[in-house]
């Protein structure tokens, strides 16, 4: 099959361009690389032996979207790209709200004109806002979102469930993420944002290898069991099994979600803990204040993905961790 992934050379993105070369697809990466390095695409070759096409491109450039299509005609499209922090989306919306929808309006304007109607779309918890209760099932309400990154997110739900009512040849996958972390087994790609990390496991690998003096854990007076946030720790490799299972059930199926979640909740210091103990290195943190934009707990029910998609996390929390190092160790 071949397939377009957009934000390719990114964190997800790239363990699930490893994962489709595997199993055999031509993949075609779309990225510019605001948060990645093109170095990601040596990598990708030396753990499969394969090399994906890659073009240094933004979704917001409409004409060069539509040149990669006429060039490849992609069957499908995987739509990692976006910007996804969550603290910055609160002190930039407008750029947030621009390059996340604005992008993929483009994309999706491009799709149509070269008849290209599959698309699975990178959504996140976050459209659930702060959750009546726990575990998040996919029938959950959504809305009431508490940053403008979710926002972005519950939007484009919106505008993909209103795509396929006005046009029955769209195939669309929401798949809501909690929170990868962890990196490939063999230490080539991993979490490796550039500049000053926003996501919380580069962030403790980097202070642990001593590039960073200490983490600052965001809040410790939430109603959890240490007062830190609790959120559903997922590794990357298995939130990519996820995309390639949803693949194999892209035939006719109108609008689907699923959540991509272990169904366990860790809270921040016990990811800090879990971290110390695969790795043997202290990690020194301190308490800072709460982040905007943050809640308290938020962990999901993924039996749906289980049941019609035979996907299921696998890793432990030790398995993240460890590999998280590994790969810091490496770079």
């Amino acid at each position: 099959m071949r397939i377009l992934v957009t934000g390719g050379t990114g964190y997800i993105g790239s363990h699930t361009c490893v994962q489709l070369l595997e199993r055999g697809d031509e993949v075609i990466i779309v990225d510019n690389l605001s948060n990645s390095k093109a170095t990601v695409v040596d990598s990708i070759e030396k753990i499969t032996g394969k090399r994906p096409v890659f073009y240094e491109a933004d979704i917001l450039d409409k004409n060069a979207l539509d040149s990669i299509f006429a060039a490849h005609k992609p069957e499908a499209v995987i739509h990692f790209a976006g910007l996804k922090a969550v603290g910055e989306s609160v002190s930039k919306p407008l750029e947030y709200y621009h390059n996340n929808i604005t992008g993929t309006l483009m994309l999706l304007d491009v799709m149509r004109a070269h008849n290209c109607f599959k698309i699975v779309f990178s959504s996140s918890a976050t459209v659930y806002g702060t959750p009546a209760s726990v575990p998040i099932r996919e029938d959950f309400p959504t809305g009431g979102t508490t940053n403008p990154y979710g926002t972005t997110k519950l939007y484009l739900e919106r505008i993909l469930s209103d795509l396929y009512v006005s046009d029955k040849r769209w195939s669309v996958v929401l798949l809501r993420y909690f929170n990868p972390i962890g990196a490939h087994e063999s230490g080539l790609i991993g979490d490796n944002p550039n500049g000053i990390p926003n996501n919380l496991m580069p962030y403790v690998t980097r202070v642990a290898k001593g590039v960073l003096p200490e983490l600052a854990v965001y809040g410790n007076d939430y109603p959890t069991h240490d007062g830190t946030g609790v959120r559903d720790f997922i590794h990357v490799e298995d939130l990519a099994a996820g995309h390639i299972a949803v693949l194999g059930h892209m035939e006719d199926v109108g609008v689907q979600v699923y959540n991509l979640g272990t169904g366990v909740g860790y809270s921040v210091l016990d990811l800090v803990n879990a971290f110390e103990k695969a790795t043997g290195i202290k990690v020194p943190y301190r308490i800072a204040e709460r982040r905007a934009g943050d809640i308290a707990e938020c962990w999901s029910d993924p039996s749906k993905a289980q049941n019609e998609l035979g996907w299921k996390a696998t890793h432990t929390l030790e398995d993240m961790c460890r590999s998280a190092w590994n790969f810091e160790k490496a770079n």
